[in-house]
């Protein structure tokens, strides 16, 4: 068991990286999840995070930077989804299903070619945020500031067609560029969240602080704002824990998420 107090766990620079790219991460992943479970698309992410292993083990097989490689399949994988879902007589939640089987068979496919799972390949299946370097520290923070800030600009155009589609069409909103913007954040988002919690855990970081915050809330902004703190708070609880308890950080952050969602549960039924 690893012996920490709570003072001397920020001397260290990889808890400092990680507390860093986490809670940018999740700050973006529970503002745009707060959108995807209102849209009832939260499942995409989830998909997207199949797509991603197999991008992530053709960089591995290229030698190239895993993240570098995955941030344009996957933007590709989250328009072909949404374009499946349109254009053809398949919903939309099992166009999620054909596309992110396909990124597991092929990830599945390249892992071999490659001599197999190793190290590298399970750090990206169940999170290493504690490994996390200076570079994708920096590479998480410019996304996550660019994700927050298109929300930002985009903010009302997101909101409406996350509450009434046709009354946004008839106002004037560009419906279906819209929908294009939130699939193609998601997959950067889907990305960003690999190195926090892993493929395997994903979907959990961009839908559990929004279904938390929607327990409790009744308006929106609030909701953004309370789906932010949880999430924030979530993964720098669950780093001081993983490291105390000498827990993977991945499924400790989940967990924590699942118990703000059963006090936000609690305190909506006392209301």
């Amino acid at each position: 068991m690893i012996n920490f107090d709570l003072i001397s766990l920020l001397q260290y620079g990889f808890v400092q990286k990680a507390f860093l790219a986490g809670t940018f991460t999740a700050l973006s992943c529970s503002a745009l999840g707060l959108f995807l479970v209102l849209r009832k698309m939260s499942l995409v992410g989830d998909g997207l995070s199949h797509v991603s292993f197999g991008a992530i083990a053709l960089g591995m097989l290229a030698g190239v930077y895993p993240t570098y490689l995955a941030l344009p399949i996957i933007v590709i994988a989250a328009i072909l989804i949404l374009k499946i879902s349109e254009k053809t007589k398949v919903y939309g939640d099992a166009a999620i299903g054909i596309v992110s089987a396909a990124g597991v068979a092929g990830g599945v496919i390249l892992a071999s070619l490659s001599n197999g799972f190793n190290v590298d390949l399970l750090s990206y299946l169940f999170g290493n945020i504690l490994a996390a370097s200076s570079q994708e520290v920096i590479f998480s923070i410019g996304l996550s500031l660019f994700i927050l800030a298109t929300i930002y600009l985009f903010y009302w155009d997101l909101f409406s067609i996350s509450f009434d589609e046709e009354y946004a069409q008839v106002s004037g909103i560009p419906v279906g560029l819209v929908n294009y913007l939130l699939v193609i954040l998601t997959a950067i988002t889907v990305l960003l969240s690999i190195k926090v919690v892993g493929i395997m855990l994903v979907s959990a970081l961009l839908i559990i602080p929004a279904v938390t915050a929607l327990q409790i809330s009744r308006q929106f902004k609030t909701a953004l704002l309370i789906s932010g703190l949880t999430a924030a708070l979530s993964v720098i609880i669950g780093i001081i824990f993983s490291l105390l308890l000498n827990l993977p950080t991945g499924a400790t952050i989940v967990l924590v998420n699942l118990v703000f969602f059963i006090l936000a549960i609690l305190i909506g039924k006392m209301r």
